[in-house]
């Protein structure tokens, strides 16, 4: 889904069809898994897109700027942020899991760590794939950026979600090797995810 570079957190969903599993055992059924992809926007919009792009994926129908004006053009800071938050709930209905993509300044974010407590509280999957070893249009690969589930806690204890939520470091010395851990393992993280989240 298109979101203009003024967005502090961008966000979209579609549909991976699962494969093989690979990540940590995990078994998993030939169904197709309906997820939520988050991702900083404006650095990382081309590397969340080769990711998003993986596997037979059916992706929602692209926002024009014009239709995120609508969204956003409340005359107030809590208008907007009711209008964004309705906007997350619509796009992660139906959803299964949400795969949080890290670049380098993801964690921390206001709306990436909306839809990460969404997620969590509605009952979704909720993974991490690291995104800064890819490359960007210009050829340029990024620095690791911080767990984005060390800045959200949970339970009475208030215990780290980043002690629970697995986020994924992919293995290669390049990217496009980092790329092929991504292609591999992606939909069986989804599934680990969901089974993760059903026994917590």
């Amino acid at each position: 889904m298109y979101r203009p570079p003024s967005v502090l957190g961008a966000f979209d969903g579609c549909t991976i069809f699962l494969e093989k599993s690979n990540v940590e055992g995990c078994k998993m059924a030939n169904t197709k898994r309906r997820v939520f992809y988050s991702f900083h926007y404006k650095p990382d919009a081309v590397r969340a897109s080769q990711v998003r792009q993986i596997g037979a994926i059916e992706g929602n129908k692209s926002a024009t700027d014009n239709e995120w004006e609508k969204i956003t053009g409340g005359s107030d800071a809590a208008t907007k942020d009711k209008a964004i938050k309705k906007w997350i709930a619509d796009q992660m209905e139906g959803r299964t899991c949400t795969v949080i993509l890290v670049g380098q300044n993801t964690a921390n974010r206001k709306w990436i760590n909306h839809e990460i407590i969404k997620s969590w509280n509605d009952g979704m999957g909720v993974v991490g794939i690291y995104i800064h070893g890819l490359k960007n249009f210009e050829g340029d690969m990024s620095t690791k950026g911080a767990n984005p589930f060390d800045y959200i806690t949970y339970g009475v204890i208030k215990k780290k979600l980043s002690s629970t939520v697995k986020c994924y470091n992919p293995a290669g010395s390049n990217s496009k090797d980092r790329y092929a851990w991504i292609v591999q393992h992606l939909a069986n993280a989804i599934e680990e995810a969901i089974k993760i989240r059903k026994e917590n």
